[in-house]
């Protein structure tokens, strides 16, 4: 399954040529992230650190005054961490797309923190596994955070 956040284009977040900014896109993709992982029934309530971003840019976004969609899916779930990727598109061309690895994190012993039962239900839930989505106990290759 995937999580669709339909973001808005802010005016702000163009450029001097009318395209929506590289560095926007961080923002971006921590908005559909927030919404995606703090929602009312399943969430981090623990906490989570991003550890790492990786982002290709595919073709200008120009601004406009309608949402762009991001999509999102797990790709990886280890014992302390979990990859997500996004894709910033309309229905007919991809923007960008991006992996986001995000460490749960305990803010109180300020430390990672294993990944909970209910927290890797939740994820899995997310695992696409035409993209090689795994876990450490069904992957020969995974390593544990």
């Amino acid at each position: 399954m995937r999580h669709i956040y339909r973001c808005p284009l802010r005016w702000a977040d163009m450029d001097a040529y009318g395209h929506i900014n590289n560095v926007v896109f961080l923002r971006y993709l921590e908005e559909a992230r927030i919404d995606f992982l703090f929602r009312p029934d399943k969430d981090f309530q623990q906490g989570s650190v991003v550890a790492r971003h990786e982002i290709d840019y595919k073709q200008q976004l120009v601004h406009r005054h309608t949402p762009v969609d991001i999509e999102l899916w797990v790709t990886q779930i280890r014992a302390a961490s979990f990859t997500i990727a996004y894709e910033v598109k309309d229905p007919d061309q991809v923007y960008v797309r991006a992996q986001t690895v995000i460490v749960p994190f305990d803010f109180e012993a300020q430390r990672p923190r294993r990944i909970t039962a209910e927290e890797r239900e939740f994820l899995k839930e997310y695992a696409d596994d035409a993209d090689g989505a795994g876990d450490e106990s069904g992957s020969a290759g995974a390593v544990a955070a």
